[in-house]
């Protein structure tokens, strides 16, 4: 193999493992390295509009509030509850978002329940936040902001009024409840996609006034004082009417929206969880100490074990640990101490296949072959209990996210475990990252020697004392008494 050959990779090694270093590296370096040191500080990545500053730590690290909701479906819905289930779902990624909560997670739990994770608030901002009923409201023009008020202002500025009817002498406003959950998006002849709805009840008649009064008119759609769409009434429309000119990507995301806020699912909480932020702050030093203490204590012990090898094992798994950590970054990964524990676990089983590989080498050096050729061989030979044990290792993570995610399980009920989901999905990028570092990285590295003294002195790769009774098996296998 020509030096070209063996560089190259390396030098791809070099700049992928430099960018993910500059991904990872902290905005705070002191609270995580050595405070004695002036170490500049990280900036994160930003790419357009693609930006991570931090880690997404979680609510046992962070603080904050995770609050599990029930979503309760009256006994005469007729329509698509999942549907329904995700517009909840919609409007509440829509509120915590539009409160600043970037951090935020909202997710389905089973069939029926919301989990909702929110960093740095308390308790009761997150049940004030979310507690509210989704609801759906057709407004139309004001012409003044005192108007808005008296009839129902539908948006912060006073430039929307709530649209009302008149039916038997009542005035009625036209809100969400009154229309079907059967929402759903067309085509026209044109190809052009399309919203189609349908009232019910009394709101095919108060529609009818609606459109009349605001012909050539635009009418707009709120759901949370946030305004959806405002199409201008082209005609005269009672039961069933279009929503035209919409991206189909809007179009299909609107009709979610109006299904939900036809049908508001009431919202129970289950379980509350409040963690103070001074907690999440000590768990965060200790378990950066606790990771740092046994990523140095299992390199310690490559390098004592595999003299040589054990080097090209530790400078692998300073790849790995770079790796890994970029990848929570960026995908993101939201660290939990569980999750932090998965990513300690998955060092030992990054070191696990180079072991398995270094054992391999060691058996053909003492059996008297080429530096070269024990690379080749101990990969080889080793490469189906690498690729049997990270398989395995892969199913028991599905099988945990899958559990963790909110299962009936026979007589327990649902099993609900979100730190179970974020251990089972931080130990399998783990695993991924460490294939690639244990036999990609720890490879190009060994390749770089050959034809090198190191790779003449076995003495680095193997103790004496064991070539030697390699040796004298050989020779009393080769003559037998």
């Amino acid at each position: 193999m020509s030096k070209r050959a063996r560089f190259l990779p390396l030098l791809a090694i070099l700049l992928i493992t430099g960018a993910a270093l500059y991904v990872v590296w902290p905005s705070q370096p002191g609270t995580v390295l050595p405070s004695v040191v002036p170490w500049p500080k990280g900036q994160g990545v930003t790419i357009g509009s693609f930006e991570r500053k931090e880690m997404r730590l979680g609510l046992d690290l962070q603080g904050g509030t995770r609050l599990l909701l029930r979503a309760d479906v009256p006994p005469d819905f007729r329509g698509n509850v999942s549907e329904a289930l995700e517009g909840t779902i919609r409007v509440l990624r829509r509120r915590v978002d539009a409160s600043g909560l970037a951090e935020a997670e909202i997710s389905k739990q089973g069939d029926s329940n919301i989990s909702v994770q929110m960093p740095g608030i308390t308790a009761d901002k997150a049940r004030s936040l979310i507690g509210r009923t989704a609801q759906l409201n057709f407004c139309e023009p004001a012409a003044l902001p005192e108007d808005a008020q008296a009839a129902g202002q539908c948006d912060p500025t006073g430039r929307w009024k709530q649209s009302v009817g008149e039916i038997d002498g009542r005035v009625i406003p036209l809100r969400g409840g009154l229309l079907k959950p059967n929402s759903y998006v067309g085509f026209d002849q044109t190809g052009l996609p399309f919203v189609g709805f349908e009232f019910q009840n009394e709101g095919g008649e108060l529609f009818r006034q609606i459109t009349t009064r605001l012909l050539g008119n635009q009418i707009a759609i709120f759901l949370d004082n946030e305004e959806l769409s405002a199409p201008t009434v082209q005609a005269v429309i009672s039961d069933r009417g279009q929503i035209t000119k919409l991206p189909l990507d809007r179009a299909q995301e609107l009709v979610v929206q109006l299904n939900a806020g036809a049908l508001p699912l009431q919202l129970t909480v289950l379980q509350e969880q409040n963690v103070a932020p001074t907690l999440g702050a000590s768990s965060v030093q200790r378990s950066i100490l606790a990771g740092e203490i046994g990523l140095l204590l299992v390199m310690l012990f490559m390098v004592l074990y595999y003299r040589f090898s054990g080097v090209i094992a530790a400078i692998a798994l300073l790849v790995y640990a770079i790796l890994s950590l970029a990848v929570f970054k960026l995908v993101p990964v939201t660290l939990t101490l569980a999750g932090i524990g998965a990513f300690v676990l998955s060092i030992g089983m990054a070191v696990d296949a180079n072991v398995l590989i270094f054992e391999r080498m060691k058996e053909e050096l003492r059996a008297g072959r080429s530096y070269v050729a024990a690379i080749e061989a101990g990969f080889a030979r080793a490469w189906p209990s690498i690729r049997d044990s990270n398989a395995s290792t892969l199913i028991t993570c599905a099988i945990l996210y899958v559990l963790g995610g909110g299962v009936q399980v026979p007589f327990i009920g649902t099993f609900d475990a979100p730190l179970v989901q974020g251990f089972a999905l931080t130990l399998a990028a783990g695993v991924f990252v460490s294939l690639f570092t244990a036999i990609t990285v720890t490879r190009v590295l060994l390749r770089l020697f050959i034809n090198t003294g190191i790779s003449r002195r076995r003495d680095w790769f193997v103790p004496d004392d064991e070539v030697r009774a390699s040796n004298e098996a050989q020779a009393h296998e080769g003559n037998p008494a």
